[in-house]
């Protein structure tokens, strides 16, 4: 494992920590929602941003163990600035609720980490009839994004400040179907592969950055999205998969990441001056990185964007 401690040109590596890549980085006056917080990367990214002043909303299902994640971290931190609200990204009625929540506050928004996510789950339909992971880790956030997305801009001119959107997606986003994302095999059972279903949700996070870039750019408007791969992270994500399961429970600590470890990318594409106006990029271990090539087909972008868009009318 000696070559994850190699830096790269951002000076980090697959051993650099959420801590140690936002060290020194004063982000009092700005306001994030990160998804999926209660667990794993995500309650690890809240706190290190909530660290480094940001005012954190955690977007939850569970509201219940959200609190305790709050609490833990300001009893550590008792100057962090953390708010709940209520969020099941695999519902389109949820989000919409979130979203009119948020915006009811009168809240700045800066930032937008879409990282909740599910990986490897029995083949099941969302309440909106779509596959449960591609509904979960694609879909809601496309519709969360797209419900935000004036806030954010609005934020942007106001203060005057860049405005970042980071989506987490996976390395395995490189192992969907062949042919990528199959806009009309989503729902089909027969032949379905958890695994191979998960990539598709998280080549679609990647796409849905790239096409969300390339619109931002055309319009001029100071407001970036990114996505990244936290790497592999002993995590309850592998709850669905029995036999990766019992590896990661053996062996997980001596050949992933720790939780801190693995929050590092989704943090320092948040937050990291380095960053300034690039978009439309992908990142792991705290570097730039290379995609899947089709993660990088614009024209499968564009199809995926007008997919999603068609499930999340209402």
């Amino acid at each position: 494992m000696w070559w994850l401690g190699r830096k790269g040109p951002s000076g980090f590596s697959a051993y650099s920590t959420a801590e140690e890549v936002t060290q020194g980085i004063d982000a009092t006056d700005f306001t994030a929602i990160v998804t999926g917080a209660t667990s794993g990367i995500g309650a690890e990214t809240t706190r290190v941003l909530a660290l480094r002043g940001v005012h954190v909303v955690m977007g939850i299902r569970n509201m219940a163990a959200g609190g305790e994640i709050k609490e833990r971290i300001q009893r550590d931190n008792p100057s962090a600035k953390i708010d709940m609200m209520e969020l099941d990204l695999s519902s389109l009625e949820s989000v919409r609720k979130f979203a009119a929540q948020f915006k009811s506050c009168g809240l700045p928004l800066n930032i937008l980490v879409n990282n909740a996510g599910i990986m490897a789950t029995p083949f099941r339909l969302s309440k909106d009839n779509i596959e449960l992971q591609f509904a979960t880790n694609h879909v809601g956030h496309f519709l969360l994004t797209n419900l935000l997305l004036e806030t954010m801009k609005q934020t942007a001119i106001e203060q005057r400040k860049e405005g970042r959107i980071v989506n987490v997606s996976s390395r395995r986003h490189k192992l969907s179907y062949p042919e990528g994302i199959r806009f009309d095999k989503i729902n089909d059972e027969s032949g379905y592969n958890s695994l191979s279903a998960y990539g598709q949700s998280k080549l679609a996070s990647v796409l849905h950055a790239n096409e969300l870039a390339r619109r931002l750019k055309e319009e001029g408007t100071e407001v970036t999205a990114n996505t990244v791969s936290p790497g592999p992270i002993a995590t309850s994500l592998f709850r669905h998969h029995s036999l990766i399961d019992v590896f990661v429970g053996l062996l997980g600590k001596y050949v992933m990441k720790n939780i801190q470890q693995g929050a590092a990318t989704t943090c320092y594409v948040a937050l990291h001056p380095q960053l300034k106006g690039l978009s439309g990029r992908y990142f792991a271990d705290s570097n730039l990185a290379e995609a899947s090539s089709q993660a990088v087909n614009p024209e499968l972008a564009r199809k995926l964007w007008e997919h999603s868009s068609n499930l999340v009318k209402s």
